[in-house]
């Protein structure tokens, strides 16, 4: 296993269990939107962040 790879795999590994953390953690139908949000904002950020390192990597992978 490379050191991307294995980067990759912990980036994985924390979004799973911060994902976890945050859905075992809400009490109301109201704090489970706003933890779904959450999520989702957090998963946003982690997909662009790791397209930009890519990019940054290679940069004639570039798409935009």
């Amino acid at each position: 296993m490379n050191t991307r790879s294995a980067v990759r795999l912990a980036l994985t590994f924390a979004l799973f269990a911060g994902t976890a953390t945050t859905l075992s953690a809400c009490n109301t139908v109201a704090g489970a939107g706003k933890d779904v949000s959450s999520v989702g904002h957090d998963l946003s950020h982690g997909a662009n962040y790791t397209q930009d390192k890519w990019h940054q990597a290679m940069p004639q992978a570039a798409t935009h």
